[in-house]
């Protein structure tokens, strides 16, 4: 990566603000119930707090009040939660830019101070100059530690690296180098599983990785409509029909590029979405049937490819995994790549890191990106503007 890092700038004695992922679900008690996104902030909080900074300024938005204060989304349970995996006081202001934070800074004694939810201001995603200008004034060097917005250009990723010294957090780094190493330069094969519900939400990144991969598995919503293309019938199963010809396009460069690109060959169908008791297996889908998962034969080609893959990129799941009665395709292949010893695994955020979490894999995967968006984005090739922002190396 040729982004300097915490470990590349003087910290002693300086103010650190850091941007990082605190968008954590909560419950209806506003109890949090996946601290993940916490938990990987960790290493570089330790690290700063172990150079002896004179205070670590965190940041971090949750959920979508725009530009609203929300009361069920202040960061108040982070706090709570953070204290306990640090084993010390967090402050949390009560805003997070104005006098009061300022005084908040200067004057209480914990080393660590939580700012608010950063989109309580619409200024923060309208990554507003002034805006951006009152979060550096709090600090004299800034962290970015949040790949999952590392793809907006809002004022705490973008606007505020304008204003001091930016580097990565450790987190950062570590996504650039597993998601850049495995497009940029993978071990091979290179095999990669796409699904999710969407074709147009993943155009962009077939289109991309057919000039890198040896092969694309796809599987959940989006298979439907490369099938269509086809000329297969697909029954009432998802289907963006205006996307039927850019698939059949995209099938015909992966061919001419000598991409084996792995179509679902059997399916999961029900009658109806909730009737789950119509459930059946089926080599072709009929009129009134839809299809929630991929079959035995398709599980067992996927399974065939990825054997001898060395680097596996996996974006979304192949089928409604949420529900137990259509899991059994994702379930299957998160488990098989937990046994994958000698390949890189990487999982691209979102839906699929859900999925290995579910299947109790998580630990077996090399890599899970904590981005959704951002990561794929970033497997697009597009340049992220909360990395670009930061200093070079050189």
């Amino acid at each position: 990566m040729n982004k300097q890092t915490v470990k590349d700038i003087d910290l002693k004695d300086k103010k650190v603000i850091m941007r990082a992922d605190f968008n954590v679900p909560l419950d209806d008690n506003l109890a949090i119930t996946d601290d993940i996104r916490i938990k990987a902030a960790i290493p570089t909080i330790k690290y700063i707090l172990e150079q002896n900074p004179k205070k670590l300024i965190l940041m971090s938005h949750m959920g979508r009040p725009n530009g609203q204060v929300v009361e069920n989304m202040r960061l108040t349970p982070v706090a709570q939660r953070l204290e306990k995996l640090l084993g010390e006081g967090v402050f949390k202001c009560d805003d997070c830019t104005g006098a009061g934070v300022q005084s908040d800074i200067a004057e209480k004694s914990e080393r660590v101070i939580l700012l608010e939810n950063l989109r309580f201001h619409k200024e923060e995603t309208d990554n507003d100059a002034g805006f951006a200008q009152e979060l550096a004034s709090l600090a004299d060097v800034y962290v970015n530690d949040a790949f999952g917005t590392a793809h907006r250009a809002h004022a705490s990723t973008e606007g505020i690296a304008k204003n001091l010294p930016a580097v990565a957090g450790f987190l950062l780094e570590k996504e650039i180098a597993y998601l850049g190493e495995a497009v940029k330069n993978p071990q091979r094969p290179f095999v990669v599983i796409l699904g999710g519900a969407k074709v147009s939400d993943k155009i962009l990144l077939v289109e991309n990785l057919i000039s890198k991969a040896d092969a694309i598995l796809i599987g959940g919503g989006m298979a439907y409509t490369f099938l269509k293309s086809q000329g297969k019938e697909i029954g009432n199963s998802k289907l963006e029909a205006d996307k039927v010809d850019i698939a059949g396009d995209l099938l015909e460069k992966a061919k001419a590029a000598n991409v084996n690109i792995e179509l679902t060959q059997d399916f999961l169908v029900v009658d109806k979405f909730d009737n789950i008791a119509s459930r059946k297996i089926v080599d072709e889908i009929d009129e009134g049937w839809e299809s929630l998962d991929i079959g035995p034969k398709t599980i067992e080609a996927f399974k065939k490819v990825l054997s001898t893959a060395k680097t596996i990129i996996w974006n979304g799941p192949v089928g409604v995994f949420e529900i137990d009665e259509y899991a059994e395709g994702t379930k299957a292949i998160a488990e098989y790549l937990a046994t994958l010893k000698d390949a890189n695994t990487i999982i691209g955020g979102g839906d699929s890191a859900a999925a290995v979490a579910k299947f109790k894999v998580d630990q077996d995967i090399t890599h899970i990106s904590t981005g959704g968006g951002a990561s794929l984005e970033f497997l697009e090739g597009k340049a992220l503007p909360g990395i670009e922002a930061l200093k070079d190396k050189n």
